[in-house]
């Protein structure tokens, strides 16, 4: 027959103990409960800028050198929703699973022509383009003087002699439910960051 131990004495924990103890529960709750609410909040401002980024103000980079000098390609632009839009502003839009960019030249409604040197007009008047380094008829196959249909915008690229636009069959007129928005400021490279004309 084995022997029984003799039960330890129960010990009682000190006041100080049991302060100290209480000290460290608290610490505890209070440290899970900061920490859960720190991450609730940046879930939510991330989810914010994500909507805010996807849906009124897309963040995108330039690739191709149809908008060139104006902007080039790896260029980073913030654009903006809308659904106004005038001669000179520059739009992204989406075509073939891509999105392009290029500049607003008419709207609906408006006759465009385009003589031999490039001049550009619009309702018979010379739309001024001081953006441009050089004008050229580049790829047209439309007949001109050309209207543009309704609920869609003539656009051009500013490096006219290359770009792949409203003046070929290969692309057209841009429906407005196709803009993605109006390309307003240069975040990246940031030498270079600024409001875009």
């Amino acid at each position: 027959m084995k022997k029984k131990k003799p039960d330890k004495p129960l010990e009682i924990p000190s006041i100080a103990q049991l302060e100290v103890e209480l000290g460290r529960e608290k610490y505890r709750h209070r440290f899970r409960r900061v920490l859960r609410s720190t991450v609730y909040a940046l879930i939510t401002v991330a989810a914010a800028a994500v909507l805010v980024a996807t849906l009124w103000m897309p963040v995108l980079q330039i690739s191709g050198n149809s908008m060139s000098p104006t902007l080039t390609e790896g260029e980073i632009v913030i654009s903006l929703n809308g659904s106004s839009f005038q001669t000179g502003d520059i739009v992204a839009f989406y075509f073939d699973n891509k999105v392009l960019i290029k500049r607003v030249i008419a709207g609906p409604g408006d006759w465009v022509d385009i003589d031999e040197q490039g001049n550009v007009f619009v309702n018979d008047q010379e739309i001024d383009e001081p953006y441009l380094v050089e004008k050229a008829l580049g790829d047209c196959n439309i007949q001109l003087p050309y209207q543009v249909p309704e609920s869609r915008i003539f656009v051009m690229g500013d490096h006219r002699s290359v770009s792949v636009d409203s003046r070929s069959t290969a692309l057209g007129c841009v429906p407005y439910d196709k803009i993605v928005g109006r390309l307003v400021l240069r975040i990246w490279p940031y030498d270079a960051a600024g409001f875009i004309q």
